[in-house]
């Protein structure tokens, strides 16, 4: 039984397709959760990525300096301007640019963690990337989002900004603190903690397409294609960096990784809180954690079978 809850989680992308798949197939199912539930969901999953850390984990940033740093910079170079040149070369309509932009500006996916262990990489190198960029786009994704998507509607950075820092960093650092604060605690929530963040990315993803079934029904073409294109340019690119940086194979699978699969969860929130005039902007954002599930879970069996 101690191993199920492992189980579960290792199989995070089924779960997500198929709620995806049972959304667009009958919305009711999902999308009574809305609004401020997926708020709380978010720094829920927040939270549990939190109680995870330990001030040791922070330390460990300063003893690997450099593979960090190209990470955060592939993370908030590849993405967005991946995000802005597949938007702008598939001609999406304004909503879904802005939806596919804004998640190309987020952080690294938690779920990164969990295909870095599958795929066999540097599961350590991972956290710290995740733990970076997830700080990083209190900044970053505010910044960013405003540069290459004002182009498209006005961004207000500093509600991004604000909303960021409700729904990251205070949760991460509630996280933290209880993992010193209440060990005991602590001890006994952990194992259930990436379940649930499991069952959570699922209603946050499956409530988003239920809500736009009919959207994406209609412009499923262009849509898919786009969202596939971010992640899988986003999957190769950070392992070509990492090659061209000297990296060796188990570092450039773990950049990779942590550059193809974004916080979509982040990417639903804010779209839904800061682009209410553009009820589909939240969707690249949900159908974004669909892809990458899969596709990472797809390559991390390919690396798996391999030394």
């Amino acid at each position: 039984m101690s191993r199920l809850p492992e189980r579960f989680t290792n199989l995070f992308p089924v779960w997500v397709l198929l709620a995806g798949v049972l959304a667009l197939l009958h919305p009711p199912l999902f999308t009574w959760f809305a609004g401020p539930l997926i708020v709380w969901g978010l720094a829920l999953i927040m939270l549990g990525m939190g109680i995870t850390l330990g001030v040791e984990d922070f330390r460990g940033v300063l003893r690997m300096p450099r593979a960090v740093a190209a990470g955060f910079a592939a993370q908030y170079s590849i993405m967005p301007l991946l995000g802005w040149g597949v938007a702008r070369l598939l001609e999406l309509p304004t909503a879904h640019a802005v939806g596919l932009i804004l998640v190309a500006c987020c952080p690294g996916g938690t779920a990164s963690n969990v295909v870095a262990y599958l795929a066999r990489a540097h599961v350590a190198l991972s956290v710290l990337l995740t733990m970076g960029s997830t700080f990083g786009a209190i900044v970053m994704t505010p910044l960013l989002t405003r540069w290459l998507a004002g182009a498209y509607v006005p961004v207000d950075a500093f509600r991004l900004f604000l909303d960021t820092l409700q729904i990251v960093l205070l949760p991460v650092l509630l996280g933290v603190a209880l993992h010193h604060g209440a060990p005991r605690w602590i001890a006994a929530a952990l194992p259930i903690a990436p379940p649930v963040s499991v069952v959570v990315i699922a209603l946050i993803c499956a409530s988003v397409i239920g809500q736009n079934a009919a959207s994406i029904l209609d412009s499923g073409g262009p849509l898919l294609l786009a969202v596939f294109l971010l992640h899988a340019g986003g999957f190769l690119l950070g392992y070509a960096l990492a090659w061209l940086l000297g990296y060796d194979r188990i570092v450039r699978r773990t950049l990779s990784i942590e550059v193809g699969m974004q916080n979509s969860g982040l990417g639903t929130a804010l779209a839904q809180r800061n682009f209410p005039a553009l009820p589909g902007a939240p969707v690249p954002c949900a159908l974004s954690a669909v892809f990458h599930s899969v596709m990472g879970s797809l390559l991390a069996g390919v690396w798996r079978l391999r030394p």
